[in-house]
């Protein structure tokens, strides 16, 4: 008689395994206390009970998978039990976006941390319409999108700076790609010319002016761009130039884990 073959081991962390941000360092053994809203997500929306599996990541260590010992209405208490990636080594590419109405400049913030952006520096110009970022709703934006995406470094979300002070204290050795809508280069092009520390200078929904044209062009690291023949939103434009850098010159060749 055949010998029956044996069921297959469960994964573990199961793929639907709820994945958090947490504030604390992570260290096996050590047990972490959730309080707030993540105790309610965990207790309420996803139905942890004790045994149950949870990803934590801590923005320090990586990504660990961690054990449910409690698991009350208010507190949660999780022990990590062992790291199964390290923090991330994104590339070095930092977004530098105009800052748009609210809603636009919130998927801007979503769809760079799903793309990889190291860090994002929002930038005030004469035709913004805002001139204020909220920071602890940033912040809960790409915590939110960082952990959808399994993402285990989060990005710097930096607080606005007008774009002559951008400008001063620019890195000389960052490429500051420049989309303007009067053209450029194409940015695949330069993207390939100019391996290296880059950043992506996007305006707002009105464009520069011409004096910050000017100013921007005449900067010695800057390189205009064209993103294409279309006319682009501020939040398209972002999205888009982002994209195309991370598949030019980032990290898309790298496997999916």
């Amino acid at each position: 008689m055949p010998e029956m073959p044996k069921p297959a081991t469960p994964a573990w962390p199961p793929k639907s395994a709820p994945r958090l941000f947490v504030h604390v360092p992570l260290t096996a053994g050590v047990p972490v206390l959730l309080e707030g809203g993540q105790a309610h997500y965990l207790a309420r929306v996803m139905r942890i009970a004790p045994g149950d599996a949870v990803v934590l990541c801590d923005d320090l260590t990586g990504e660990w998978t961690a054990r449910v010992t409690e698991a009350g209405k208010r507190e949660v208490v999780l022990v990590p039990e062992a790291q199964t990636r390290p923090r991330e080594d994104v590339p070095d590419f930092e977004l530098c976006p105009a800052l748009l109405k609210k809603d636009r400049f919130d998927a801007v913030l979503e769809k760079a941390t799903e793309l990889g952006v190291r860090r994002i520096q929002p930038v005030i110009t004469h035709r913004c319409v805002a001139d204020k970022l909220n920071a602890g709703r940033a912040r809960t934006i790409v915590i939110e999108a960082a952990e959808q995406c399994a993402r285990t470094a989060l990005p710097e979300v930096e607080l606005p700076v007008k774009l002559d002070v951008l400008l001063r204290g620019w890195d000389e050795r960052r490429t500051l790609f420049f989309a303007d809508e009067n053209g450029g280069e194409p940015a695949a092009q330069a993207f390939a010319a100019y391996p290296g520390p880059a950043a992506l200078l996007i305006g707002p929904e009105g464009g520069f002016d011409d004096a910050e044209r000017a100013a921007i062009r005449t900067h010695p690291q800057a390189r205009p761009i064209s993103l294409g023949p279309r006319i682009l939103r501020g939040e398209t434009a972002a999205i888009a130039g982002a994209a195309l850098w991370m598949a030019l010159a980032g990290d898309w060749d790298r496997v999916q884990k």
